[in-house]
């Protein structure tokens, strides 16, 4: 079967990682300007994820950032990857995103996950009845369908600025059990196969297997995530990425920390980058020179068949992550 990788829409998971020596109000105008640029670039869309309690990401007040970078740009669709929604009141979640979808009409994107992206006592903050809206995904996802209904004008409950406005939902997943949702109400599905790739596989199978038509879509529709890192030489893409390994070696010991500066790949980074846990975790982690990830993302989209791609880059240096971003561009434009 021919390939042709300018077929595939490509896109970004924007996280507003905060660097060392940097701040959220500087990482905010960095998002807006990877976001400008983005636009000019032909990325498809821009989502932000939900994370807490972390002070290497600022994406915390999810749908106040999208507002904000949807306002600084004109075309690009800018969205959530995602919501996770058993943080959060259905209601208020429509609510939220209906207004943002009247503010930039066929711009915004709602996806919904039901991690919590968070530790354990910090979820039990933001919602103690958490773990009970964790086991009503299904329901709560539906009850947003709900709102965004223009057939729920004669409900008691509305959400009166989300009826009738257009914001497609997504489901987000990094395991099996979203695969099964997406595919029986019919919705687009995202894989979170940049942090947790083990069963990108078996959840695209199950999705693909068992995709129900719907209103909002007829055939299925798949959204992988890569990390990508790209520079003008390997050498220059694996100094910049010792920042990700150090990012990483922080998430698994629990000590999460800024995003600190690059460095040379020094005899102990080398071997944390090659320790069975970091590969099993950055196991699409593509890093490398222009012809390096060509052939790393051709391999990924011919071996999985996603419709879309989405890209993840976590890099200190804001031009350095412009400077990738603009590769990535040239790569998924046949260029």
């Amino acid at each position: 079967m021919s390939f042709n990788i300018k077929s595939i829409p490509y896109s970004i998971l924007e996280l507003a990682s905060v660097s060392a020596g940097s701040n959220p109000a500087e990482t905010f105008k960095n998002s807006l300007d990877l976001a400008q640029h983005a636009e000019d670039l032909g990325y498809t869309r821009f989502w932000l994820a939900e994370h807490h309690n972390m002070v290497s990401i600022a994406s915390s007040a999810t749908a106040v950032l999208i507002g904000h970078i949807a306002g600084g740009t004109k075309k690009i669709r800018v969205g959530s990857g995602g919501i996770m929604l058993p943080n959060h009141s259905p209601l208020i979640v429509a609510e939220q995103f209906g207004t943002l979808g009247s503010l930039f009409a066929n711009r915004i994107d709602l996806g919904l996950g039901r991690a919590p992206g968070t530790d354990q006592i910090t979820a039990q903050a933001i919602r103690s009845d958490r773990m009970q809206a964790v086991y009503k995904f299904p329901e709560e996802v539906s009850q947003i369908q709900q709102y965004f209904s223009a057939e729920n004008h004669s409900s008691k409950v509305r959400a009166t600025v989300a009826e009738g406005v257009e914001v497609p939902i997504y489901i987000l997943g990094s395991s099996t059990d979203s695969a099964h949702l997406a595919a029986e109400k019919g919705l687009p599905y995202a894989f979170a196969s940049h942090f947790a790739p083990a069963q990108l596989f078996d959840a695209l199978n199950i999705y693909y297997n068992n995709f129900r038509p719907s209103a909002q879509l007829k055939e299925p529709y798949t959204i992988a995530c890569i990390n990508i890192i790209a520079a003008d030489t390997d050498a220059a893409a694996e100094r910049i990425s010792t920042s990700l390994i150090r990012m990483m070696y922080g998430v698994l010991t629990g000590n999460i920390d800024y995003m600190q500066p690059p460095s040379e790949m020094t005899a102990e980074l080398k071997e944390l980058s090659e320790n069975p846990a970091f590969q099993r975790m950055l196991k699409y982690a593509f890093i490398g020179s222009k012809e390096t990830v060509k052939t790393k993302t051709e391999e990924f989209l011919q071996a999985t068949g996603v419709n879309e791609i989405m890209a993840v880059s976590h890099i200190y240096d804001h031009n350095d992550r412009l400077r990738s971003y603009k590769l990535f561009s040239e790569i998924m434009n046949g260029n």
